[in-house]
């Protein structure tokens, strides 16, 4: 456990023994013998992608899953050197350096192959990549007609290694209709039996996501890419209704992230009064307001502006006024004992209350995965 180094007036703390079970869930469901990837992208989703890669990589998962190129390297200065896939875009202008360090690449351009083969016959070194295949996502992915020829191309190049062969489903977790992803699924096998048929093996295959993960085992291939379910968040509600509809157990996650700031100013306002900008809240009586220092700069939501709460002293305290870039105020006229710098809850647990994730997101009428990864990421988070 970490200790804070100073007295923040806001942080993010992460749970060790939480991430650990959560990744212990995952593996306990798909076995020893499927690989495991951790998806540490959008700084862990918000969690803080150094401290995460590292628990993650000492409670067993194999890869981990970067963004970006700038993720990749990250990782790489501070001395992570297991398997570490890039599963977005990285520019050709960027690809050389991506190679030097031994980054795992996601490709579906021709460009970037014929690129990819002048660099790694100049530095004579292997680059390891991984197909991403259009299977009904409309996002990344090269169309079921030019696979074959796509692979015979790299074939061709003596330092190209297709090590891997992905796709992502597109609605897995929205409905407990899970008529499309079958269907995904179908195409993604499909696929595989072609390139079987012209005796093309391809290491590793992977498809799954959290929900997937969950719900279906003919999902797993050689490894499942674990992103959500791993910070301890249900990919949605209609995932976790689908394992009871399925007779599956669900599995037990627990919520990795709180966060919390301190209290700026307490301050009396009078009866009839307005707060914050806007006024778009007047006071019904000679109201206590805690001011903190947290605003939509942060990744608190200007959405959640007179609809949310803070937790202070295990005691709900909602907002007031409109979120503003850098301060938010909070109602404590029922809350006794409150002091200048006393410890506010913004996402997590104090005493018997909560305030998670999932709750945000429904006043904001977004998703889990917005709520957390909005988090701004100079934020300090702290071991716990």
């Amino acid at each position: 456990m970490e200790k804070m180094p100073r007295k923040f007036m806001q942080w993010v703390e992460i749970d060790r023994s939480a991430l650990t079970s959560n990744i212990r869930q995952f593996r306990s469901l798909i076995g020893d013998k499927i690989s495991l990837l951790a998806v540490v992208k959008a700084n862990a989703y918000g969690h803080g992608i150094l401290k995460v890669s590292r628990i993650a990589l000492e409670a067993g998962v194999d890869w981990l899953g970067v963004h970006s190129l700038e993720e990749g390297l990250l990782l790489r200065r501070e001395g992570l050197d297991c398997p570490l896939l890039i599963l977005g875009y990285v520019s050709l202008e960027e690809l050389e350096e991506a190679v030097a360090r031994g980054l795992r690449l996601t490709v579906y351009n021709l460009d970037t192959i014929h690129l990819l083969d002048k660099i790694s016959c100049r530095l004579k070194k292997k680059v390891f990549i991984h197909l991403k295949i259009e299977t009904g996502t409309y996002r990344q992915g090269i169309d079921e007609e030019d696979v074959f020829p796509f692979l015979k191309k790299i074939q061709k190049f003596p330092y190209l290694v297709i090590e891997g062969l992905s796709s992502h489903f597109a609605n897995i977790e929205d409905t407990t209709d899970h008529s499309y992803p079958r269907l995904q699924l179908k195409r993604f096998k499909s696929i595989i039996q072609k390139l079987k048929k012209h005796k093309i093996e391809i290491p590793i295959k992977h498809l799954a996501c959290t929900a997937a993960t969950i719900l279906f085992p003919e999902t797993y291939f050689d490894m499942v890419r674990v992103g959500i379910g791993m910070y301890g968040l249900w990919p949605s509600k209609e995932t976790y209704l689908s394992c009871i509809l399925k007779k599956r157990q669900p599995i037990i996650l627990r919520p990795v992230l709180s966060w919390k700031t301190r209290i700026a100013q307490i301050k009396k306002v009078p009866q009839g009064a307005f707060i914050g900008y806007g006024c778009t809240y007047r006071t019904s009586r000679e109201t206590s307001l805690a001011v903190l220092p947290v605003g939509y700069y942060d990744g608190y939501s200007r959405s959640l502006s007179n609809y949310s709460y803070v937790l202070i002293k295990g005691h709900r305290a909602p907002l007031r006024g409109r979120t503003c870039m850098n301060f938010i105020m909070a109602d404590i006229t029922d809350i006794p004992g409150v002091n200048l710098e006393d410890e506010v809850v913004l996402l997590g647990q104090d005493g018997e209350e909560t305030i998670t994730a999932d709750y945000l997101a429904n006043l904001a009428g977004t998703i889990s995965y917005d709520i957390v990864t909005r988090i701004n990421n100079s934020i300090p988070r702290i071991i716990i």
